[in-house]
């Protein structure tokens, strides 16, 4: 558990000092828990005399992998993805660079010395209830601070926010290790506990400033994945050190009417086109959701997932088409969609209590079956990319999987998997 994943850190630590390169190239999610994550390990890592090329992905695409590992003697650090696909990134880096891996979905063991897989579903906690990305993060800075004689406690208010983004929440608190972290930020009066009836609010101090973290998480989110192509990132992490400046929320506000207005469109027309299958409702936005990055489908989904025109008994999907364009990379030829899936409170209850297969059992399977992308999914949230054309075929893949899960939606829900 938790003191397996602390030893592993530690013996991550002496690597990364011992490491001939002073050089780091860090990615990190677009969402609040990938931009916590990596404001607090950029700022851990320049506060420990590295000096950092940050870069945000929505996936970590293969086709930014591949350039990215055309690079040698170098340490390169993935945030809130890529825990999956150790194995991939261990066979495309070929021992040429040291890789540290810092997150919280599934995960799989690299097989290789110089990938290091400090992800907490490898050490037996939830990383959908008792470790978010930024938590881990947080975690790993302590040791790097403490072997050079520092303090991270400064930090741990983002290690919280993470957390509270991604709101996998047990009885509307924090738990597990994201409940020991936001309680150091208490200590440390960075973050203020309201209790109430169906659980706790939580509030936070950026820059001097208190803020409810409610619409903190929503300026992130937005800033990072309305704003995505428009330097939304780089102002997510300047919101994460300084809070939000005049500057920033008149842009924040102008993204999210931007959203709003798309969302409302869309929402008409899924009343009158959304497809259905045994198991699924689904929709493909295509480009529809343009300028917008390709997160804003999983936000979408999770706006509507408990909306009366769809069947809260089925699976949703939208699919949205990934823009051939990577801020900081250019233009690379993706050819792609990207699936996101949530389930509605009444799934999440039977997921939750294992009387229905939560997503990460059969997506990332199907998106395999016909040669995606798979690399960061959770039982209540779920994203991978196929092939532009694929979208019809993925969803038939999806429901052969659910087949072999053993679900049955006709009356007796019976957990056979």
């Amino acid at each position: 558990m938790k003191n397996e994943l602390i030893a592993e850190m530690e013996e991550a630590v002496l690597t990364l000092k011992n490491y001939p390169s002073k050089k780091i190239i860090l990615f990190h999610h677009n969402d609040t828990d990938g931009l916590t994550s990596g404001t607090i390990l950029l700022n851990a890592f320049e506060a420990a005399e590295y000096s950092v090329s940050r870069f945000s992905l929505e996936k970590p695409y293969p086709q930014v992998l591949e350039k990215v590992f055309s690079e040698s003697g170098k340490i390169i650090i993935f945030t809130d993805f890529a825990g999956r696909i150790a194995p991939i990134i261990a066979k495309l880096n070929n021992s040429r660079n040291l890789v540290l891996i810092i997150d919280h979905h599934p995960a799989e063991e690299s097989g290789d010395d110089n990938v290091i897989n400090l992800d907490g579903e490898l050490f037996g906690l939830k990383g959908d209830r008792d470790i978010s990305a930024s938590a881990t993060c947080f975690l790993f800075t302590q040791i790097l601070f403490e072997s050079i004689g520092m303090n991270a406690d400064s930090l741990s208010h983002l290690g919280a926010l993470g957390a509270i983004g991604d709101g996998f929440l047990v009885d509307g608190v924090l738990s597990g290790v994201n409940r020991e972290v936001m309680q150091i930020a208490q200590k440390q009066g960075l973050i203020r506990v309201v209790k109430k009836n169906t659980g706790e609010d939580y509030f936070i101090i950026l820059n001097g400033i208190e803020y409810n973290t409610t619409d903190i998480c929503i300026a992130l989110d937005t800033l990072g994945g309305v704003g995505y192509y428009q330097n939304g990132t780089a102002l997510g992490i300047e919101l994460c050190q300084k809070g939000i400046t005049p500057a920033l929320k008149k842009l924040i506000d102008e993204l999210n009417i931007k959203k709003e207005d798309i969302f409302t469109r869309e929402i008409e027309t899924l009343k009158k086109e959304i497809k259905t299958t045994k198991n699924l409702n689904w929709f493909n936005a295509g480009d529809r959701f343009q300028p917008m990055g390709v997160k804003m489908i999983g936000v979408f989904c999770n706006i509507i997932k408990n909306m009366d025109f769809l069947d809260k008994t089925k699976y949703l999907a939208g699919f949205q088409t990934v823009p051939n364009e990577v801020p900081g990379f250019g233009e690379i030829e993706f050819n792609s969609t990207k699936i996101s899936m949530r389930v509605s409170d009444f799934l999440t209850e039977k997921i939750r209590s294992g009387s229905a297969p939560g997503l990460s059992s059969f997506l990332p399977a199907a998106t395999l079956n016909i040669g995606g992308f798979a690399d960061a999914c959770h039982g209540l949230s779920a994203a991978t990319t196929v092939k532009i054309g694929q979208e019809e075929a993925l969803i038939i893949e999806i429901e052969k999987e659910l087949t072999k899960l053993g679900r049955n939606w006709n009356g007796n829900r019976k957990r056979i998997w």
